[in-house]
């Protein structure tokens, strides 16, 4: 009998795992039959949006695909992404205006697991107080206080969102514990989890014999991580395709670049919302007189005007899996801007935008086989959801040739692990 079929206690609680991710969140519990149960939080799909809409007219807040939804359709509203991404940071004590109001940005973090915890205890048809929350390995690099304070600023939310009992573990570590499930001997296993805002290694040794322990402390060879994920991905694709067609680059009057602090802002998905402000733009209309070309202008104006920063990256993110999926062209959704363009991803440019990025990632996932003190690994289970995206497997791959290349469940894996944690013990407070 696997730890999967274990039949729990009476006595003990249901425990959620819960995978709070930049760009989609996760949870999964172990049933009181024993059996795992990945929650479906959208709809019949297990991932959901790490997005939260405020709607304009009628005041209501939208959550997940709803809430991007809302925001793609033109609805008027406020959407926040990537809120990840602000764990550890000034920013998550700050206030935004969100409608006629303001909000900081940890109150909305709260409402986020609000949610998440009220879709979860609709399914289970219970009340959830028990948690395990998954953590990057490193929320901010070469930062320990930093990446406390996001550890603890995670915690505070849940908290306030109503879970009473809290432990955490590590996602890639988490994966391991799914992928566990599913061997059938001991195999040494590099889990690479690339999330949306962080790149996250673990060498783990697994074993199914070792499966129902406590402590799995001292399976753990090794675990690395780097701040790099998939927005960093989609940021890079849009700088590389769609903001060259609204001036980033662009040799203006006087030979100069056009500045570029517009560009970073409006392909940066915690970031779009400074794009926006009153004194951005300004600065951004008085750029004319740098443009060479004032249809570039143009555009850049109607995508700030338009507030269209969120919609331009979801086109882009979109390209970047038909094309990865594919390896085909990919043309980027530019119709709302100017119906007259038609920029295309192709998998050659793709991995050129992208190559420096995924050589930091590649490098980190070698680093954490030396500091194991290997050679070699049996299997690389890949996990997360920018995991698929073909140039990185494709850099893996050559870099680890002698092991087996595991593609595990993208987005509800890490979720699936930390529910066995909960349910087994294998988790910090």
């Amino acid at each position: 009998m696997t730890a999967a079929q274990t039949p729990a206690t009476a006595a003990a609680p249901l425990v959620l795992g819960i995978d709070f991710g930049t760009s989609n969140s996760a949870a999964a519990l172990i049933d009181a039959q024993g059996q795992l149960s990945v929650v479906p939080l959208d709809g019949t799909r297990a991932e959901m949006p790490t997005a939260v809409f405020f709607a304009t007219e009628t005041h209501s807040v939208l959550y997940g695909a709803e809430a991007m939804q809302a925001y793609l359709s033109g609805t008027e509203g406020r959407l926040l992404r990537a809120l990840k991404s602000l764990l550890g940071s000034a920013l998550m004590d700050e206030y935004t205006a969100v409608g006629d109001r303001s909000m900081r940005y940890f109150d909305i973090v709260v409402l986020f697991f609000k949610e998440l915890k009220r879709r979860c205890e609709a399914h289970v048809g219970a009340p959830l107080e028990h948690a395990v929350l998954g953590r990057p390995v490193h929320f901010v690099d070469d930062n320990p206080e930093r990446d406390a304070l996001a550890q603890q600023t995670l915690g505070r939310a849940a908290r306030e969102a109503g879970f009473t009992h809290i432990a955490y573990q590590f996602e890639p570590i988490a994966a391991a514990l799914d992928y566990e499930q599913r061997i059938t001997q001991a195999s040494r296993v590099l889990v690479v989890d690339i999330g949306g805002g962080t790149s996250d290694f673990s060498l783990i040794e697994l074993d199914p014999a070792h499966s129902r322990r406590a402590d799995r402390s001292q399976d753990v060879l090794a675990t690395t991580g780097v701040h790099i994920g998939g927005t960093d991905f989609d940021r890079l694709l849009d700088l590389s395709t769609v903001m060259p067609l609204l001036g980033y680059k662009h040799l203006g009057t006087g030979g100069r670049p056009v500045p570029n602090s517009v560009f970073f802002d409006l392909c940066t998905w915690h970031l779009i919302h400074q794009a926006y402000t009153r004194k951005a733009m300004h600065f951004a209309r008085e750029l004319w007189t740098d443009f060479a070309d004032q249809r570039l202008h143009r555009r850049l104006m109607a995508a700030l005007e338009g507030q269209y920063g969120h919609r331009l990256l979801a086109e882009v993110e979109k390209a970047k899996i038909a094309c990865s999926i594919s390896g085909s062209d990919a043309s980027v959704e530019f119709d709302f801007l100017d119906p007259e363009l038609h920029p295309q991803v192709s998998a050659d440019a793709m991995a050129e935008a992208m190559r420096g990025a995924i050589e930091q990632v590649v490098a980190c996932a070698r680093e954490c086989v030396a500091k194991a003190g290997l050679q070699q690994v049996d299997a690389v289970y890949l996990t997360g959801g920018s995991s698929a995206l073909r140039p990185l497997v494709a850099a893996l791959r050559q870099a680890m040739p002698e092991a087996t290349l595991v593609e595990g469940n993208r987005f509800g894996g890490v979720a699936a692990g930390l529910a066995f944690a909960g349910a087994h013990g294998v988790a910090s407070a």
